[in-house]
């Protein structure tokens, strides 16, 4: 089992082709994706979107809380830097509140000292990606949030 937050470092190209099968519990499972890049965005979307997951996408932590409320995601991907509400602002924001406090958070972002990774955890992330990101890596914690 990986640890979400353990040391696990790859350095696969974020674009890296996933090695699996289809993934067959990603149908009517929806993801919200919280970043202001849209690069990020492209990536996280054609890594999903491979496996059959829905994506939808917020382009702050503010919208993502907004997003997260109305449309009740089975996942959410959030960055932390961002403009408005950080992604560490926004988790604590979604994790506090009764309408999407068993929604489960993954952070992914590109700052990777230990305490960002202790922060999140601290504000209701279950897991933590460092950009770039491996496919496989993702989607192995993606995985495991949503049978968790």
């Amino acid at each position: 089992m990986i640890s979400f937050f353990g040391k696990n470092k790859k350095t696969a190209e974020a674009a890296s082709p996933v090695s699996d099968g289809n993934n067959e519990n990603a149908e009517g499972v929806t993801i919200l994706i919280v970043d202001d890049s849209p690069t990020e965005i492209h990536v996280l979307r054609k890594i999903l979107g491979s496996k059959g997951y829905k994506t939808e996408v917020a382009g702050d932590g503010q919208q993502g809380v907004e997003k997260a409320r109305a449309i009740l995601p089975d996942l959410i991907l959030m960055d932390v830097v961002m403009p408005v509400l950080n992604g560490f602002q926004a988790t604590r924001q979604l994790s506090k509140s009764e309408e999407t406090a068993n929604i489960p958070v993954i952070m992914v972002t590109t700052k990777d000292q230990d305490a960002d990774k202790n922060w999140a955890k601290r504000q209701g992330a279950i897991g933590y990606v460092v950009k770039p990101i491996s496919a496989d890596e993702l989607l192995s914690k993606v995985s495991e949030a949503l049978s968790g």
